[in-house]
């Protein structure tokens, strides 16, 4: 096939609202505000051939308008460049936005663009990108969040993980990490003596510091979790490291973290726990996959955070075998379905993500850019 350019670029800023609010520990210790929408930025990518590619960042609660004036600014670059070129392309995007680094919005914004390349060479390929990129499973372990919040009573929780785990979901994760430590207990052993022996996962979303989340990750022992998620800060390194190796409980983290290095950090300190990249916050697919390298190549589980319509395909492709994160929040946005049943979540057998925009993200999106012819 002869050489293909990029001939068009347009991005889309958009705002999901969500049916209800939700609240974990940063809202019940006073750190942020409920959460009631999911700002996302998109990149559709055509090629002078009439090729074309889809791909998406995030945020919550702040950020998404950055997001979108940082792409809006670096974007042209890309514009007649080979689309397969994607490191390259991901390196000119980076020196373009360089005066304000290499992580935070600015890889966050540049993430969108590079997931819609790699959309576009697996779909040239027809082939699902978990297979372009080399799939070791056709399918997935699949956890539930989103029934886990702190605004709903333990009834709820309850009610919302029976649904789950009826509706082919293999797990659950609640969230933890409130002022009352004894009440987050409470929480954990009732939904354990609800789920009996069903995969179980807990989320304290930084709210420790080192000596609590050494007395509680201990508490928690008891419990045969499947994780302990975000007990310090996430850009604490060292104390996830040492929790790691103190506790027969695995510790997972990386979910907040924006570059290569910031996660590396935690493979220099030592830690021997689950990591949790996300594809639209460390840069995109290219820096996740030069990551998921080095985590697998020092033994460690991998679990990505969110956005499971990028991550089912990444997790189908690390070496052992990852779970992953189930949010329904992003369905009105796509026309397509994942397939879950018996604990697994399925890899689409369409090609690139598997996904087509819906009219009503169409209807969502408040303002547009177009680059190119």
């Amino acid at each position: 096939m002869a050489a293909d350019r990029i001939r068009s670029l347009t991005l889309s800023h958009v705002v999901l609202p969500l049916d209800n609010p939700v609240s974990d520990a940063k809202v019940l210790t006073g750190r942020q505000k409920p959460l009631t929408e999911t700002v996302l930025l998109f990149c559709e990518v055509t090629t002078e051939q009439g090729l074309e590619g889809m791909g998406f960042s995030y945020s919550k609660r702040a950020g998404g308008p950055a997001q979108y004036a940082h792409l809006a600014e670096v974007a042209q670059v890309a514009i007649g460049k080979d689309p397969s070129d994607i490191a390259k392309i991901y390196e000119s995007l980076m020196w373009a936005g360089a005066s304000v680094g290499r992580s935070g919005v600015a890889t966050q914004a540049v993430a969108a663009l590079d997931v819609a390349l790699w959309d576009l060479k697996a779909r040239r390929a027809d082939l699902p990108l978990a297979k372009l990129l080399g799939a070791h499973r056709d399918s997935c372990r699949v956890y539930n969040t989103s029934g886990g919040f702190l605004q709903a009573s333990v009834a709820e929780i309850k009610a919302k993980a029976t649904a789950s785990l009826d509706s082919g979901i293999g797990g659950i994760k609640i969230k933890v990490g409130q002022p009352d430590w004894a009440e987050d207990l409470r929480r954990v052993a009732a939904m354990r003596e609800h789920l009996g022996d069903t995969p179980l996962m807990v989320d304290a979303n930084q709210q420790w510091d080192r000596a609590r989340a050494r007395r509680m990750c201990r508490e928690l022992e008891q419990f045969d979790l499947i994780w302990i998620e975000e007990p310090l800060d996430a850009w604490d390194a060292v104390g996830h490291a040492d929790l790691s190796r103190t506790f027969d409980t695995p510790i997972a983290t990386g979910e907040m973290l924006t570059s290569v290095p910031e996660h590396m950090a935690l493979l220099d300190a030592g830690y021997r726990g689950i990591v949790q990249p996300d594809a639209p916050r460390i840069g995109g697919i290219t820096p996740f996959l030069r990551f998921a390298t080095l985590a697998s190549h020092a033994g460690l589980a991998l679990a990505p955070h969110y956005a499971m319509e990028i991550h089912l395909h990444l997790a189908a492709a690390y070496p052992t075998e990852p779970w992953v994160e189930h949010f329904e929040w992003l369905n009105p946005l796509f026309e397509e379905r994942i397939e879950i049943r018996d604990g697994q979540m399925f890899v689409p057998d369409r090609p690139g993500l598997g996904f087509t925009l819906s009219d009503r993200m169409r209807s969502l999106t408040k303002e547009t850019a177009t680059f190119g012819q």
